[in-house]
């Protein structure tokens, strides 16, 4: 019998024992040295080989992840490790550092109970460190502590043990103080890393060794020996005694809860049902002969095998071939094949059992984010994993050949369904195909990999996405239906600051809220009473609001005035870009009393043109998104990196000091961003280390808002 049936075999038994199941991520800024930790995890398994673990890169499987050196998509692997005399299933899914990737980030901190976070000794906490640990805790996933990159302290900074020892306390004191204020309550001390209980370790990823408190007491290694062999360049010997696989391994054995353990506090966040019903107490209990309820977390499309989706089993058993019902889609699918991951290659088993990470083909149209279960389904869907940024730069595709225009936009919707971070606008008339993600890289990417697919693709330059809104209330706007028989009296006005955050993060739960909670809910961010109790309608974080009383037949075409308010907010009166923080408030209607006099092409038109006009003598303006710029520069190139920033109308926030190097905060127009790579580069002679994250849209300066709007115009051919 091989090595990998044997390896087989101890997976399929493993999967049993959920206790003794560790489902963890490797979460980092990028560069701080992720993929080629988890490398070594998978030699130290077993799974790879020694030598060749670190340049291989095993779970960077795509071209492109290994020509750019980075991590474009998560990657999952199952392996086995001893500890104390106990054999336990690991599975791993390894995610993207880059800010570009973070709907990757935020989808895999679903199916894990615990991360590994790994900070660079030398570069220390970064804002994307913050921004992956932030979603880890927001799904209440336990996070642990490796510092990597340590050699480079010894070897390149010279650093005196006393001043390692400084770095490692202010290393450890940044995370564990992002964790007290980000953790739930209940878990704000009880998560907090320590160096004496092996929560902490450190290490070299490049160099195969790791170390922390408790191997030191078992093995006498001590710091200065540590230093010793670094010095002498000797990491042969050193990887012998300290073994990163082991180090690591057994710290994620020890401090990372087993799904049994973790789904107990982990269910409640994420599943808004009733908790004491028997499908929420088998998810509670991990139980394997419970209710199956399955989250899809990533979605790959294999020109062989089809759609691939991963998913975490929360309760019940997934059998091969078993029929399954898709929440989302309303309709029922057939599991052909399950299985778990072995890195690139997908390892086929009768059945996966709760508290798993499986592999599912078969699920036609599935997307990241499907609630699966049997029969007749869950009584609520999970929540809906909320990603940290929107999609804010778009680039025209345009097939080169017409005779490739449906493969095209086949090729479009599947991406749209593996990435759900990005949108896909298909215009059938204009043959323009509109693709928006998170960044340049992002963006490439995609583009990059539909050619890989058979397509030639001409790809226009990237135009920024704008949002529109108002500056102040207007006066109550009549709109009349074409037939001159029904009218709308509609007013706009900005939303309350307070409720459009609330609505932005997901604060205030439309879809999930009814009734009396959903108006208390508004009320709390800051809505008056009466239209908090007559919101009707919520889209795209514009809401519609009903203070009519007592109308005759507005509740038989109210959902048409949805539906007019919809067009209304999807394309702006300005530059037909959408709407965002708009409320939109019905004050007033006439109805003819002949239902046939007020049919969807008399209201809608009513509506959607009222809103527009209210808009415009709302003031009506662009709004713009905008970036927050992180650079860390060393003292002499600040002045160039300020240059840089302010030459793209970025606002510097805040500038301090940190181990010799200048750490500068800023923020910028997205639409100003572009080109930043190099330049910044040439300006610090490449000694800036920089990065960004999406905060959101602000007003556009007054003096740019009539041009920005010409040049939208003219882009979308409006007169």
């Amino acid at each position: 019998m091989g090595r990998r049936e044997e390896m087989i075999k101890k997976i399929e038994k493993l999967m049993n024992e959920r206790d003794r199941i560790r489902n963890m991520g490797i979460v980092a800024h990028i560069d701080h040295g992720k993929t080629t930790l988890s490398d070594h995890l998978l030699a130290g398994a077993g799974m790879i080989s020694t030598e060749l673990a670190g340049q291989q890169l095993y779970l960077d499987s795509d071209i492109l992840e290994q020509t750019r050196g980075i991590t474009i998509d998560a990657a999952n692997c199952s392996m086995v490790h001893e500890y104390k005399g106990e054999s336990y299933l690991i599975n791993m899914i390894d995610t993207p550092g880059h800010v570009d990737f973070g709907g990757d980030v935020t989808r895999a901190m679903r199916a894990v109970d615990g991360v590994i976070v790994v900070v660079d000794a030398v570069e220390g906490t970064m804002p994307q460190t913050e921004t992956v640990l932030r979603q880890a805790l927001k799904e209440r996933v336990k996070p642990i502590l490796f510092i990597n990159k340590v050699d480079r302290l010894i070897n390149e900074l010279k650093l005196t043990p006393e001043e390692m020892q400084r770095r490692f306390i202010m290393i450890i004191t940044e995370f564990n103080k992002i964790v007290r204020d980000m953790a739930p309550p209940e878990f704000k001390d009880k998560w907090q890393v320590k160096v004496e209980d092996g929560s902490v370790s450190f290490g070299s990823a490049y160099h195969r060794w790791a170390i922390n408190v408790p191997l030191m007491k078992e093995s006498g290694l001590t710091f200065k020996d540590i230093i010793e062999y670094n010095e002498k360049g000797n990491h042969k010997e050193l990887r012998l005694k300290a073994k990163i696989h082991e180090v690591i391994l057994d710290m994620v054995t020890k401090h990372l809860p087993s799904p049994v353990e973790a789904q107990k506090y982990r269910i409640p966040n994420i599943w808004p049902g009733d908790i004491n019903s028997p499908e929420g107490q088998a998810m509670l209990n991990c139980d394997p002969d419970g209710k199956l309820a399955i989250m899809i977390t990533d979605l790959t499309v294999d020109p062989q095998a089809g759609e691939v989706a991963t998913g975490r089993i929360f309760s019940g058993t997934l059998k091969k071939s078993q029929e399954v019902y898709l929440h989302n889609l309303k309709t029922k699918a057939r599991a052909q094949q399950v299985g778990v991951y072995f890195g690139p290659e997908r390892m086929p088993t009768a059945y996966v059992k709760a508290g798993n990470i499986a592999m599912i083909t078969g699920l036609k149209n599935v997307q990241a984010g499907e609630t699966v279960s049997e029969g007749e389904g869950l009584s609520e869907p999970f929540e809906e994993i909320k990603h940290v940024s929107d999609p804010v730069i778009t680039v025209a595709v345009e097939a080169k050949n017409t005779k490739d225009l449906p493969k095209l936009i086949e090729i479009l919707n599947v991406t749209a369904r593996e990435d759900p971070t990005i949108r896909v606008e298909i215009n059938e008339e204009t043959g323009e195909h509109l693709l928006s993600g998170m960044g340049e890289l992002h963006l490439e990417v995609l583009t990059y990999r539909i050619r890989e697919k058979g397509v030639d693709i001409e790809v226009s330059p990237p135009i920024v996405v704008y949002r529109e809104s108002v500056q102040k209330i207007s006066p109550v706007i009549e709109g009349k239906s074409p037939n001159k028989h029904n009218k709308f009296y509609l007013q706009v006005e900005p939303l309350e600051p307070e409720v459009l955050q609330a609505l932005v993060s997901k604060e205030i739960k439309y879809d999930r809220l009814k009734g009396k909670e959903l108006a208390d809910a508004f009320m709390k961010h800051g809505m008056n009473k009466a239209e908090a109790k007559g919101v009707i309608d919520v889209y795209e974080n514009n809401v519609l609001v009903d203070v009519t009383r007592g109308i005759q037949y507005l509740n038989e075409v109210i959902s048409l005035v949805q539906e007019g308010f919809r067009e209304a907010m999807e394309d702006g009166p300005l530059a037909k870009e959408k709407c965002l923080g708009v409320k939109v408030k019905l004050t007033d209607a006439k109805l003819h009393e002949d239902s046939i006099h007020r049919g969807p092409a008399q209201v809608i038109p009513a509506v959607r043109d009222a809103i527009r006009q209210a808009m415009l003598q709302a003031g009506a303006l662009l709004l713009e998104p905008k970036q927050k710029v992180f650079i860390h520069v060393p003292q002499d190139y600040m002045g160039a990196a300020t240059r840089e920033i302010q030459s793209r109308r970025g606002q510097i926030l805040d500038i301090r000091q940190e181990d010799g190097l200048v750490v500068m905060e800023s923020k910028c127009p997205v639409s100003e961003m572009f080109g930043f790579a190099g330049d910044i580069r040439s300006a610090t002679e490449g000694r800036a280390l920089w990065s960004t994250e999406l905060v959101g849209f602000e007003k556009l300066p007054a003096e740019l808002q009539d041009q920005v709007i010409s040049e939208i115009r003219k882009r979308k051919g409006l007169n």
